[in-house]
């Protein structure tokens, strides 16, 4: 794919797309330049705005969904399902109540039971639910 860029600051910005057919790459970028990889958090009366790729996961906790950064639990005033519609490739549902950035996992860990525990790098830990664990493995490759 070619890329051209013209920096002008007279011209209104634009982004122009030829393409044979719509791919991920493409999707990707109008979510981008649409601004729908970010999330509005609310924490003790302020709003943050959230990237992507600053959110370890979103999980929900007492009916009210958070998204888990490095420092902070900010809660989401959308549903989880809603949350999960706006989602790139980057995350997968782990259970009923969480869903996970790849990018951000540290590990996983089964115990003696055949659980599967998820390690964010930020320390927060989670469980794959049977329901979950075939999706969860083909995302990461994993058979």
């Amino acid at each position: 794919m070619k890329c051209i860029i013209t920096i002008d600051k007279e011209h209104e910005e634009e982004v122009l797309i030829f393409a044979h057919e719509k791919t991920k790459l493409i999707e990707d970028i109008l979510n981008l330049i649409n601004n729908e990889n970010v999330f509005t958090g609310y924490s003790d009366g302020e709003i943050h705005r959230l990237n992507l790729s600053e959110i370890y996961c979103f999980a929900v906790e007492d009916n009210k969904v958070y998204a888990l950064t490095d420092k902070d639990k900010l809660q989401i005033k959308q549903r989880l399902y809603q949350v999960e519609e706006k989602l790139s490739d980057d995350f997968v549902k782990i259970n009923q109540s969480c869903i996970a950035n790849i990018k951000k996992i540290k590990k996983f860990d089964t115990s003696v039971s055949g659980m599967l525990t998820v390690t964010f790098k930020n320390g927060y830990r989670d469980y794959v639910s049977r329901r979950n664990l075939k999706s969860v493995k083909e995302r990461l490759g994993v058979k």
